[in-house]
Formats: C-alpha cells, sequence, structure tokens
C-alpha cells in the first residue's frame, strides 16, 4: 500500500474537510451552579449556572454545560438554589466617606441630643489636648425627643460647648448639608455675630444675633476648612497614610453588602490623586466609578488630565464632574419653588448659581465629561434642567451625553416628563423615601409631597432612566433596605409613603444593576450577565424577585464576586 506524503496527507484531510480539530479551551477559575441566576440579558434571562476564566465570563448555561468547562483548580460554588445576579452598582454614595464615618462617633445611634453630647463629653476627656472631635450622622426629625433649647428645630451649642470647652467639635448632620459646632470650633473659625453668611450658606443665630452653631451648608465648609488648617503641618506621607485607612475600610464594608462598583459622588483633584495610588496599588476590591468635584479654577487647570476610563485593571475610571446646585430637605437646604410649609420665610438654597452651573457644564462638553448636578429641591431641580436644555442646543446626540441629576427628590410636576426627553438620568435613592418620609409633608406639604417627592414610577413611565443607591455614610450602604423602599415604600410603622410610586421588582434590580451600568457607560462590561462581560455577581441567600415582601429586609449577601474573584463570603450560620 502506498504511503501519502505527510503534506499530500494534510491536504488531503483539509480537502475532505477533516481539518484537525481545535485545541480545548482551559477550564474555568470559577464555576456557579444549581442556583437561579437571573442574568438581566435578553438573549438569555435565566440560567442555573455560569463559568468564568481570567476575569470574564465565558459561559452561562445550565449545570451539565457548565459544570464541563471546570478542571481540577476550578473553584465550584454550588448555589444550592439561591439567587445570583449582575454584580449591584451602587449609584450614588461617598466612598472615602463611608471609611471616615467608622472612624468617627457614629451619631445616627443615638435617640436625644442629651446622648449625643455626653458622647460628645466622653470623647473629649480621652481626647489628646486641642484635638478636633468630630462626628456624623445626627438628624433632629428622628430624636425621640427635641432638644431643650432650639432655633428652628436645631440644637443650639450650649451643652456642647460645656462638655468640650477645649477641643473644637464639628458634628456633621445626617445628610450631610450642615453641621452643628462648638464655641471653640466657632472661634478657630472666625465666626461671630458680625460674621456674614456665606454664598450658598447660612449661620443659624439665635434671637439676640449669636450664632448657635447650627451651619447649613457652605457656613458649615467655613468650620471646615479650620479644621483643614489643623492638618496643615501633615506630610504627603501622613495624608496618604490616612486615606488607605478609609479606603481599606470602606473597600471592607461595600464588598460585605454586595456592591461590585460604586458610583463616588465627588471627590477633589487632591483626594483624587491618592485614591488613584491605592486603586492602582492592586488593593481595592470593589470598582470605583468617580466624579471629581472641585473649584472651577481647578476643573480648567486639572480636569483634562484627570479623566482615566478602566484604569487600575477595571477598578478606576473618572468621567464625570459633581456639583451641588442645592442643599438637603432635612436641614432646609434644598431650593424650592415655594417656601418651605413649615418654615415660610425660606425657599432654601442655592449653593452654586445657575450661571456657574452653565460654565462648568460648558467645560464638561469641552472635555467630554458627564454632568452630575446634585438637585434636591423643585426649583433645585428645574434650574438644573434648564441649564442641560440649554447646553444640549443644538446637539443631536444630547440624549447620549447621558448627563445626571443626583437625588431628583422633588420635582415639580411640570418637570417630570423633561427628564425623560431630554435623556437626563435621574439618579435616586430609594431608602431616602422612607427614612424622611415622617418629615416630608410637614416641609412641603401635602400637595407638592404627593406630586413630586420620590416620583420613581412617575419618571419610569416618561421615558427616563432610574439609577439606585444610598447616598452612603448618609445611609447604610446596604443596597437590600433602599431595594425594599423602591418595591414597597413602607415605613416602619406599617404605612406607606404615595405607594402608588413603587417600582417592579424587577424594575428595582435593574435601577441597582443595568440602569448604572448604562448611565456610568460601562453597559459593554457590567449590568448584564454574558459571555465576554466581567464576572462581577452578587449571590443573595433568597430570591428577592419572588419571596413575600416583608422578606426581603431579611435578605443576606452570601458572595460577591468582582473579576471572578470571591471577595466577599458570608460566614457560616
Amino acid at each position: 500500500m502506498t504511503r501519502l506524503p505527510s503534506v499530500a496527507l494534510g491536504a488531503a484531510l483539509l480537502a475532505a474537510g477533516c481539518a484537525a480539530p481545535e485545541p480545548a479551551p482551559p477550564p474555568a477559575d470559577l464555576v456557579l451552579a444549581g442556583g437561579r441566576i437571573v442574568t438581566l440579558d435578553p438573549e438569555r434571562p435565566e440560567a442555573t449556572a455560569l463559568a468564568a476564566r481570567d476575569g470574564r465570563i465565558v459561559a452561562v448555561g445550565d449545570d451539565a454545560e457548565i459544570l464541563a468547562l471546570a478542571g481540577p483548580a476550578t473553584r465550584r460554588i454550588d448555589l444550592a438554589g439561591r439567587l445570583a445576579t449582575p454584580g449591584w452598582i451602587e449609584g450614588h454614595g461617598h466612598f472615602e466617606g463611608i471609611g471616615q464615618a467608622a472612624r468617627i462617633l457614629e451619631l445616627g445611634r443615638f435617640a436625644t441630643w442629651e446622648e449625643i453630647v455626653e458622647a460628645v463629653g466622653a470623647a473629649a476627656a480621652g481626647a489628646a489636648p486641642g484635638e478636633w472631635i468630630l462626628g456624623r450622622g445626627w438628624h433632629q426629625e428622628k430624636w425621640r425627643q427635641p432638644p431643650a433649647e432650639t432655633v428652628e428645630g436645631f440644637p443650639v451649642h450650649g451643652a456642647l460647648s460645656a462638655v468640650s470647652p477645649d477641643h473644637p467639635v464639628l458634628l456633621e448632620h445626617a445628610s450631610g448639608h450642615a453641621a452643628i459646632a462648638n464655641a471653640r470650633a466657632l472661634a478657630l473659625a472666625g465666626i461671630d455675630r458680625a460674621t456674614p453668611d456665606p454664598p450658598g450658606g447660612s449661620i443659624l443665630r439665635d434671637a439676640s444675633g449669636e450664632p448657635t452653631g447650627a451651619l447649613a451648608e457652605t457656613a458649615a465648609g467655613l468650620v471646615e476648612a479650620a479644621h483643614e488648617a489643623s492638618r496643615a503641618g501633615w506630610t504627603a506621607e501622613q495624608l496618604a497614610a490616612e486615606t488607605r485607612l478609609n479606603l481599606e475600610a470602606a473597600d471592607r464594608e461595600v464588598l460585605a453588602k454586595g456592591i461590585t462598583t460604586f458610583h463616588d459622588a465627588g471627590v477633589s483633584y487632591a483626594a483624587l490623586e491618592r485614591i488613584a495610588a491605592f486603586a492602582e496599588s492592586g488593593e481595592l476590591g470593589v470598582r470605583l466609578w468617580t466624579m471629581v468635584r472641585d473649584t472651577l479654577a481647578n476643573h480648567r487647570a486639572h480636569l483634562a488630565r484627570a479623566r482615566r476610563v478602566g484604569a487600575a485593571d477595571g477598578h478606576l475610571t473618572v468621567r464625570a464632574i459633581k456639583v451641588s446646585i442645592d442643599g438637603a430637605l432635612g436641614s432646609r437646604g434644598a431650593w424650592l419653588l415655594e417656601p418651605y410649609s413649615d418654615l415660610p420665610t425660606s425657599t432654601g438654597l442655592a449653593v452654586t448659581e445657575p450661571a456657574e452651573v452653565a460654565e462648568i457644564t460648558a467645560l464638561a462638553l469641552e472635555q467630554g465629561y458627564q454632568m452630575a448636578v446634585h438637585a434636591i429641591g423643585d426649583r433645585g431641580n428645574r434650574e438644573t434642567l434648564d441649564v442641560y436644555e440649554r447646553a444640549f442646543a443644538g446637539r443631536p446626540d444630547a440624549r447620549e451625553l447621558r448627563w445626571r441629576i443626583e437625588h431628583a427628590q422633588h420635582l415639580h410636576p411640570d418637570d417630570i416628563p423633561r427628564f425623560g426627553r431630554l435623556g437626563v438620568v435621574a439618579a435616586m435613592q430609594g431608602i431616602h423615601c422612607t427614612s424622611d418620609a415622617p418629615w416630608v409633608e410637614p416641609r412641603l406639604g401635602e400637595r407638592r409631597a404627593r406630586e413630586g417627592a420620590y416620583v420613581w414610577r412617575a419618571l419610569v413611565d416618561s421615558g427616563a432612566v432610574i439609577v439606585n443607591g444610598t447616598d452612603a455614610p448618609v445611609e447604610d450602604v446596604d443596597p437590600i433596605a433602599s431595594f425594599y423602599a423602591t418595591v414597597s415604600r413602607r415605613l416602619p410603622d406599617g404605612s406607606r409613603f404615595y405607594p402608588d410610586q413603587v417600582l417592579t421588582r424587577l424594575e428595582a434590580l435593574e435601577s441597582y444593576t443595568k440602569n448604572p451600568a448604562w448611565a456610568g457607560f460601562e453597559e459593554a462590561e457590567k449590568g448584564t450577565l454574558a459571555p465576554g462581560k466581567l464576572a462581577d455577581l452578587t449571590v443573595f441567600d433568597r430570591d428577592l424577585l419572588t419571596i413575600p415582601e416583608e422578606e426581603i429586609p431579611a435578605t443576606r449577601v452570601v458572595y460577591t464576586i468582582v473579576g471572578g474573584r470571591v471577595l466577599y463570603e458570608a460566614p457560616a450560620r
């Protein structure tokens, strides 16, 4: 029998359509099987198993086909019927602030002003001479009883100054938009009865004209500047070390709550450099999508070089500018079209004048940045939409810019359709609705609360994209409470706050996954589960989409997976 030469044999095989088989792909690094995987991918909405390799999804399917991709070194997770979804994205929070809040007095746990004063006294007793006493989280509307002495519902500094006469004290409101300082801190900031209100802020005064210690918006910044001045002698190494402690604490916290990407709602250029150094070190677990917040002059000087997309192996993106046009409803800093129902002399504050917001938007267009404007009151939202609409004039791609309004908390009914028409993202926080509900009607009155407060359903029906979050550390970064508020609007007493504005559970899931990925121009990488996308997943101990509504708050995160790596695993019970 004549043998064909090897070259001729190869040619014969090719001619016969018998090409040599492709080598088998390497085994998956991670396999999840035996659960309900909701992908939010229209090509395959559900599966029972998923495989990942080199940080990305390689297959989604049934148990048999996915388990066949495992090898001896593959990590296999038996979901045991549990729910896995695309990794959850915190749509608006303050990342380093979470770490900072964990390292100062946590004031939200106290039921009265008197308890806070006692805690400050104890801290001062153990502090070094002249050391600042810092805290965050108080909210006058949530105390069991009002303080003995108040002005416009806010405590005065007398008791605080008595327990800490030599240590400056600065206690930030839960909203982050007000603070109370003691006499020593006011003196260091140069605040007395002759000090005028700064632009975009107010110094609350008693009947005699003396500062009470309560400071709204930019007025609190005067004392914050005094605190910063006390650290003027710190070296770059000391500042970096403090940042590291804050970021490490925040990273642990958000990963334990199932967050795989975090939209950081505003850092300065100086802080951004320290955060970038930490991310580049490879020690950051969560992915940060960051808005830069600074002065107009600093934006002009630094914006072009600040931009990053997928830096630090996909852990740092900087492509948005944050600015606040008004303050918060709780501190009566939200800018309203009509006066506050419980303070008819005030319509709130314009923290940044619309003309300056317009200058920043022009810079954003020039540099290809997204805009993210904090607007809570109905006038703040209207002014922002007006600025955006003028900026979009003559731009056929306006809807594709995906500019955002952060909070969009209280809207005039006439402005609701403008979000959908202009393509403006409403970055809202479900938990704010039920957390704030007891005092929303006193601030706004029943009509305004009903027509425009936290109107998620109306916004979605108008065609707007809703992004969910917690505004941590204003609220706990745990997304379960915010998800529950979004689908129930149920208060602790069992009542519901205008329940016609709820979202469905699927819509709420999308507001924590698919929508924020799109809002960050990251839909090609995350937000749904499909081959080729990042292997970012969150696994829950029960099915958020089907369990009875009253069981939702008890849901816990079992695994947080970022880039195919399990970065949080709940301890066994």
